[in-house]
This record gives C-alpha cells, structure tokens and sequence, in this order.
C-alpha cells in the first residue's frame, strides 16, 4: 500500500472527504486541476476554505510560487473535485484517483514560473508509492476552452494509470490545469536510483548463509537484488523479499550468471562480482558501486 497521508502537508478541515474506491484493482491515477485563482498565502486559505464550503474538495492543494503543500483527505479513498460520467463515479475509478488542486489559472500555465520544492518532491513520492507511473496516458492537455486534442477517452481513462489533466477526464468540460509542460513535473522530483554496494553483497553472503533462516545484514541491498533474480525468474517470491542472502539466494544467483550471462566453471559460481551484478543492476534499474 502506498502513501495514505503526506507527512510533510498541513491537514485542511477534518480529513473526511470522500469513500471508497469503485474500482481498487484497476491503475492508480491523478487529475490536476488549477483553481483559477491567485496564489500566495491569502489565497492559499482562501480557495482553501471556499472548496471545503461548496464540498469540492480535492485531496491536495498546492501553491506552485510557495511550495506550500495541504491535504484534505486520505489518498485512498476518493476526493469530490470531478463531475460524474453519467453512472460511472470518476472520483472513485481505479486503485487511487489523487485529485490536485493547483493556485494557478488554465490560461498561464504554472509550470512557466512556479518554484517546486521539498513539498512538491513529497508529493511526487506519495503518488509514486501507488504505482502511478510518470506518464499522461491521455496525451495531450487542453490549451483552450473546447480544445479538441484533449482526448477524454473513456476506455483510456477507465483502463490505463497515469496522470490527467482535468480536460482528459470523461464526463467533464474543464480546460484546467492549461498546456502545462507534462515533463516538467517528473524532473522537479527525479527518482533516485537504488544503489547496491558490492562489498555490503559480499557481507551478507558471509554471514547470512552459515545463520539461522533470515538472518539480515544488509537487507535492504539484498532485497534490490533478491527482486531482480524474482524478476528473472530464478528466485521464488517466497524468498525474494526477505533480505537475507541465504543459500537459495545464492543457487538463484548462480543461476543469472549461467543462463543469462553464459558463464561457465567457477565464473559461475561463489561470491558475486562486480561484472556480474553490474549486468543484473543494468536489467533492473539499480546501481553497484564497489
């Protein structure tokens, strides 16, 4: 499970804002919106308080000049910024629907001169723990009211996670949040690589196969590893996610060196090398410093 509530958002109102989701097995997604609004501080408590009135709250407001970050609802369950699609209850479709208010107007867009930090980056965080990938499955956002190159599909938006602008959700006639630069908002929060170290390997290869069953000495570096050898299908769920390096963890190593790697004799076996977790890193999206 992902992210419910952002530790680093001020709580707007009592937290209650929506229910459960209709479809929790489909994609996560996220709608951004602009308020059409001023931003700053004023109107930061101002839009605030006018969307918990009229009962439209989204589950985040966002002050792209400040940074400054609010929740008004936990992540999992649905928000109340989206119209309905005749019967289908767009605020409730998929496994997350994170609806983001943005303090900005559709006919500037925010990404030409906003200041994302530390609280936008948290954001991004939070969205990412769903599984939303960094994608806008719909393509294009609206430039103008009636814009014709926002698809609203509805297949796409019922079967594929990703980000929306509020123009690319069925049933709906907003133009927000506006031609906003898309790649703009994954490059203000850069996912950091995973890094693996090869001599932290090659200590819990020594001491966690001689201990006792899920003995840990650097677990969290075994287990990028354990995932990838699952990924590769040499590793059973069952033990790749314990963070031990225990023998079968090792058998499955010896694995990716001989039938990936087409290594042969003692280079495939023993204690890993720098060559040959490099080569696994480089399939599974992790780094190996010596």
């Amino acid at each position: 499970m992902g992210e419910i509530w952002i530790k680093e958002a001020e709580q707007l109102g009592d937290g209650s804002i929506g229910g459960a989701m209709d479809s929790p097995s489909s994609p996560g997604r996220v709608v951004w919106h602009t308020t059409e609004s001023g931003h700053g501080d004023v109107s930061f408590t101002n839009v605030g308080d006018y969307l918990r009135s009229i009962g439209a709250e989204p589950h985040i407001l966002y002050d792209p000049t400040t940074d400054r970050l609010g929740q008004y609802g936990p992540l999992n369950q649905s928000a109340r910024a989206l119209k309905n699609d005749g019967i289908s209850r767009t605020n409730r479709t998929g496994r997350v629907c994170i609806q983001i208010e943005v303090l900005a107007r559709a006919s500037k867009p925010f990404t030409g001169y906003w200041k994302p930090g530390k609280n936008f980056q948290a954001l991004m965080r939070a969205i990412r723990s769903w599984g939303v990938p960094d994608v806008f499955p719909a393509g294009a956002l609206a430039s103008s009211y009636g814009d014709t190159r926002a698809s609203r599909s509805r297949t796409t938006w019922a079967t594929k996670g990703g980000h929306y602008g509020h123009s690319n959700v069925p049933g709906n006639d907003h133009w927000d949040p506006g031609a906003i630069d898309k790649s703009a908002l994954f490059a203000a929060a850069p996912v950091e690589t995973p890094k693996v170290s090869l001599k932290h390997i090659l200590a819990a290869r020594t001491a966690d196969r001689p201990a006792p069953d899920g003995h840990t000495t650097y677990p969290a570096e075994v287990k990028l590893v354990e995932a990838a050898l699952k990924a590769e299908g040499f590793l059973a769920a069952t033990y790749a996610s314990d963070g031990s390096w225990g023998t079968r963890t090792d058998a499955a190593y010896d694995r990716f060196r001989r039938e990936v790697l087409k290594l042969t004799g003692t280079d495939a076996t023993g204690a890993p090398g720098l060559t040959s977790l490099k080569a696994l890193a480089a399939r599974h999206n992790f780094a190996v410093i010596a």
